[in-house]
């Protein structure tokens, strides 16, 4: 829609790059809130958040380039101009996962209960990261006929210009809305620690897999030439934490 929020004289501020900004930010204000309300170090979450944004940025990064490796070999310039969209999801989740809990481990940090704290702040970060992609038309949906139907204009567009299109992007922001008031409300009704966090996994694993079976930009190759390689990273991440879900219920009940 509008790659391009606006510029300064030479200097051009671009919406993607804008909302990827205000997702972070979002997300680290609530969830320094929420460290507060269940009692937690809330300094200790900044510290966190820090390095998790790090490695999200270069995860998500690094995650794009090696599914679309053929886009970058003739101009390798191009691997660090993010401002253009190219940041996958999982990559940056699995990678600020990991950097996550070593951080957790290292500073003898309960991982299961802080990880509860974050999974609603990755929803609401993940929202407003969505509503980046429409704008920069990255992460487009195939053709669609159907009342909704967005067609992209501005040739600056990542998406192709001129065809009504399924918004994608918008349906993941609001499936990415809808899970952090859902979390917002069981937060507050959870059982054990862990369930929040896995409970998101699971959701998000789910209905990502949904919404792939919409889109049309160029995600790598197909696993069996059916499932996306997200598809297969959201059912993997859906079975496992399911049985997260499941482990952590049996000890907590063991611990009665």
């Amino acid at each position: 829609m509008y790659p391009i929020l606006f510029k300064i004289g030479q200097l051009s501020i671009y919406t993607y790059g804008f909302f990827i900004a205000l997702g972070f930010l979002a997300g680290i204000y609530f969830a320094v809130k929420e460290a507060k309300r269940v009692g937690e170090d809330s300094d200790m979450i900044m510290d966190l958040c820090f390095y998790i944004l790090v490695s999200a940025i270069i995860g998500s990064r690094l995650f794009y380039v090696a599914t679309n490796l053929r886009m970058f070999l003739d101009n390798p310039v191009e691997i660090f101009r993010i401002w253009n969209g190219g940041l996958v999801f999982y990559g940056g989740f699995i990678a600020a996962f990991i950097i996550g809990v070593i951080y957790m481990k290292a500073k003898k940090i309960p991982v299961m209960k802080t990880t509860d704290i974050l999974a609603p702040s990755i929803s609401l970060a993940h929202f407003f990261g969505r509503i980046g992609c429409f704008f920069a038309g990255c992460c487009y949906g195939k053709y669609c006929d159907l009342p909704w139907a967005v067609t992209f204009t501005n040739p600056d567009s990542l998406a192709p210009t001129g065809i009504p299109l399924h918004p994608t992007q918008l349906y993941s922001a609001i499936n990415n809305l809808i899970i952090f008031l859902f979390l917002l409300f069981f937060r507050k009704h959870k059982r054990f620690d862990g369930q929040v966090f896995w409970l998101y996994v699971l959701i998000y694993g789910t209905t990502r897999s949904i919404i792939e079976t919409f889109r049309a930009d160029f995600r790598g190759g197909f696993v069996f030439y059916i499932f996306s390689v997200s598809q297969v990273v959201g059912i993997i991440a859906a079975i496992i934490s399911v049985i997260m879900l499941f482990v952590l219920s049996k000890r907590t009940k063991e611990k009665q």
